[in-house]
């Protein structure tokens, strides 16, 4: 089969021709019929995560049919159309039997524990708890981003902060995530301040329902966390107004941009981190005591969790496909990796690999 393949961190990867896989007995190999190009990729092929091992197939957001099931798999068969979690649990551990599979202590994740879904096949371990089957009418375009970025967003906002109508979040870093993090909180009815140094992304930003956006370029941590704070007394009733936001979002993942969403928190405050950090974070926990700031985390979603995201798409509510800005084929996918190389880059949308392309 073809896919993308690094043999070595930081290189460019190759279109390659690699042996197909075959299905573990507790497994799927799925035709991939798309892929998404996430900025956790590029983590991996930077050499930032543990878990890879080379050569390596990169790919972990993905829909798809099953071409093939180990014997075990009960629950689905072979030709049913499926996305899963970029997490996948083990389905017997006291987490993924309560549900919370994506923090199983024992998970795999394509794309990093094993080759992931830039590739025409890819293999799934554990079917039966990890595979979500997907509405047949939807198109590809509004399915990718389920396994990863939508995911984690939705279980960062719905689960983790409990974000609720008519609450004010903060989302800084307008990329994949952060966009796909815009969608789902004007979703659930909440107000949205967007925050990026690209004028692009912000416009895309209010475009998909942010109420205001903030330019931080050339701001420090203090004066960015001023003027989200400014721009959130501009949405929310004075009556309601605490001072500061109720929810941020880190979907970029550095040092200043933890330092402003703490930073712009009001009381009972919760501050969500999404993006990866190449190093470790100085939190300002003094704030964090004195205002009962929660700080949380969101490692994508269990396939428990997907049936009101998967509600919400088919509905219409939520429109993951007006976040796809370009479609490539597997052989532009080397070039995919590469344009993610400059520092801090967000793009104004998603990318998906369309694998059709140039079969």
């Amino acid at each position: 089969m073809r896919a993308i393949v690094y043999d070595r961190f930081s290189t460019p990867p190759q279109l390659a021709d690699i042996p197909a896989p075959t299905a573990p007995d507790h497994g799927v190999v799925i035709d991939v019929d798309a892929t998404g190009v996430c900025r956790s990729d590029h983590h991996a092929w930077s050499g930032h995560d543990e878990t890879v091992s080379l050569p390596h197939v990169p790919g972990h957001e993905l829909v798809g049919r099953i071409a093939s099931a180990g014997p075990a798999v009960e629950g689905f068969h072979v030709g049913e159309r499926v996305t899963v979690p970029f997490v996948c649990g083990c389905g017997a551990c006291r987490w993924c039997r309560s549900g919370n599979a994506h923090v199983c202590p024992n998970q795999t994740q394509p794309g990093f524990t094993h080759f992931g879904s830039w590739a025409d096949q890819v293999v799934i371990h554990h079917a039966d708890a990890n595979l979500v089957t997907v509405p047949e009418e939807l198109p590809d375009s509004a399915l990718v981003g389920l396994g990863c970025r939508f995911a984690t967003a939705f279980h960062g906002l719905r689960v983790r902060a409990e974000l609720q109508a008519g609450e004010t979040v903060a989302v800084f870093g307008c990329g994949g995530v952060g966009l796909s993090t815009i969608m789902i909180a004007r979703a659930i009815g909440a107000q949205v301040i967007a925050v990026d140094i690209s004028d692009a992304a912000l416009d895309r930003a209010r475009d998909l329902g942010a109420s205001r956006t903030v330019s931080a370029r050339g701001l420090g941590p203090g004066e960015l966390a001023e003027a989200v704070v400014r721009a959130a007394a501009a949405v929310e009733p004075a009556a309601d107004r605490p001072g500061g936001v109720a929810v941020t979002v880190d979907a970029l993942g550095r040092q200043d941009t933890i330092t402003s969403a703490i930073a712009s928190l009001g009381p009972l405050g919760r501050h969500v981190q999404i993006g990866l950090l190449d190093g470790e974070p100085v939190i300002d926990v003094p704030r964090v005591i004195a205002l009962e700031l929660s700080i949380l985390g969101s490692h994508g979603m269990a396939a428990a969790g997907y049936p009101e995201l998967v509600a919400l798409v088919a509905s219409g509510d939520l429109r993951p496909q007006d976040l796809v800005t370009t479609t490539i084929g597997l052989e532009q996918a080397p070039q995919a990796m590469l344009d993610m190389d400059e520092a801090g880059a967000t793009t104004a949308g998603m990318t998906i690999i369309d694998l059709g392309l140039g079969r």
